[in-house]
C-alpha cells in the first residue's frame, strides 16, 4: 500500500506516471534500452525533450518570444544566475521578502550587486506575503523578484505585482493553476515539488532578457547559451525530463491547469476548514495568503505535535513534520496528492483532537 506522502520535496508523483516509467524502465518503446541510457541527442530522447517543451507551452499558453529551458543546480542556482545575467553594475534589483526562500534569494543577489528589499514580512508570524500597496520599488530597477509560494511557511501570492521585469521563484506552485506568463520576464522552479524528480530546474524566460548578460559571465551560467542550444549545450538530465514529460501528459488528461486549480482549491479548502473548525489546531498563515500547496498549522504544544506526527505516520500519513526552522505541522498537497489522502488526514485530525484536546 502506497503511503499518503505529504513531503514538501522531493514530493509525491502521480501513480500512473510511476507505473509507466516502471514499465518502460528497461526497454523504452522497443529499443532494448532505458531512456536513461540513450544519447541526449538521439531521436528517441529528442522526441521526449521536444514534447515536454511543447506540453509546457500548451499548458501555460506561453506566448511567442519566450523560451522553456531545462537547467541544473536547482532553484538555488537561479538565485545567483538571475543577478549574474540581468543585474547591471550601476543598477538596483528589487526583491520582496516573504520568508525563508525569498531571503535566500536576497542573500545571494547581494553578493553580486545592489539590492533593494521592496517589502519585508519574512519573519512575521502568522506568515504572509507583502501587500501590493507595501511595495517600495526602485525607479528603473533591473527587475522585481518575488517567491510565489513559500513552501516552509505556507504563504502564497494570490495577485502578482505589475512590473516591467517581474521574476518569480515558482518552485512549489508551478503548473498548479493557470498563469498569465506575459506578466513575467522570467519564471523558475525546481522540479521536485510539482513537476517531477529532483535534477532539473524549469526556466521560462523572455528571450530578449538574455541579451543583457555581460560577456564576463561563464558560458554555462548564461541563459543565452541554453536558449540557443535548446537546453542541450551539455548533457541534460534526461530521465527527469522524461518524467516531466509524463507528468505534463497526466496534467493535460485531467483538464489542464484549470482542472488542476479546481482540484487543488477543493483539497486545500477542505483541510483549512477542518483546521478552522477546531479550537485545537491553529493555522500559521494569514488567511488571505494561505497556500493551496503547503498547509501549515500548530498544536497547543510541541509535545503534542511530536505525538501527532508519530501517530499519523502509523496511519500511513507520512512526512507531516514542519520544516526544522519553524516546527509545527505541514501538509504539502501538490497536484499529484490524492483527495482521499486529505480525507484520511482530516479523519485522523478529528480523532486525535478527541483524544488529546
Amino acid at each position: 500500500m502506497r503511503a499518503y506522502n505529504f513531503s514538501a520535496g522531493p514530493a509525491i508523483l502521480p501513480e500512473e506516471v510511476l507505473k509507466q516509467a516502471q514499465a518502460e524502465l528497461l526497454d523504452y518503446q522497443g529499443t532494448g534500452m532505458s531512456i536513461m541510457e540513450m544519447s541526449h541527442r538521439g531521436k528517441e530522447y529528442s522526441a521526449v525533450h521536444d514534447e515536454t517543451i511543447a506540453n509546457i507551452k500548451e499548458l501555460l499558453s506561453i506566448p511567442e518570444g519566450y523560451s522553456v529551458l531545462f537547467l541544473t543546480g536547482g532553484a538555488s542556482t537561479q538565485f545567483a544566475m538571475i543577478p549574474m545575467n540581468l543585474l547591471g553594475k550601476e543598477q538596483v534589483a528589487d526583491y520582496t521578502n516573504s520568508g525563508a526562500w525569498a531571503s535566500k534569494a536576497i542573500k545571494e543577489a547581494k553578493l553580486l550587486g545592489k539590492v533593494n528589499v521592496a517589502a519585508d514580512c519574512g519573519k512575521e508570524i502568522p506568515t504572509r506575503v507583502p501587500r501590493l500597496d507595501e511595495l517600495k520599488t526602485t525607479p528603473g530597477a533591473a527587475y522585481l523578484h518575488i517567491t510565489s509560494n513559500e513552501t516552509i511557511s505556507g504563504a502564497q501570492w494570490k495577485v502578482f505585482p505589475e512590473n516591467d521585469c517581474l521574476i518569480a521563484d515558482m518552485s512549489s506552485d508551478i503548473l498548479s493553476k493557470p498563469l498569465d506568463v506575459s506578466q513575467f520576464g522570467l519564471i523558475y522552479a525546481g522540479a521536485q515539488k510539482n513537476l517531477g524528480p529532483a535534477g532539473i530546474t524549469l526556466v521560462i524566460m523572455k528571450d530578449e532578457l538574455a541579451e543583457r548578460c555581460p560577456e564576463t559571465v561563464p558560458t554555462m551560467l548564461r541563459y543565452k547559451t541554453h536558449i540557443e542550444e535548446n537546453s542541450l549545450y551539455n548533457t541534460v538530465p534526461t530521465f527527469p525530463v522524461y518524467i516531466l514529460c509524463l507528468v505534463t501528459r497526466w496534467l493535460k488528461a485531467r483538464g489542464g491547469l484549470a482542472g488542476m486549480q479546481a482540484i487543488n482549491e477543493a483539497k486545500a479548502g477542505k483541510l483549512y476548514d477542518a483546521i478552522d473548525a477546531s479550537g485545537f489546531y491553529k493555522g500559521t498563515a494569514v488567511r488571505e495568503c494561505r497556500s493551496d500547496m503547503n498547509i501549515t498549522w500548530r498544536l497547543p504544544s510541541e509535545e503534542l505535535e511530536a505525538k501527532f506526527i508519530a501517530e499519523a505516520s502509523k496511519q500511513n500519513l507520512k512526512t507531516l513534520k514542519g520544516h526544522r526552522s519553524v516546527g509545527g505541522i505541514r501538509a504539502s498537497i501538490y497536484n499529484a496528492f490524492p483527495a482521499e489522502g486529505v480525507d484520511a488526514l482530516i479523519s485522523f485530525m478529528k480523532e486525535f483532537e478527541a483524544r488529546n484536546g
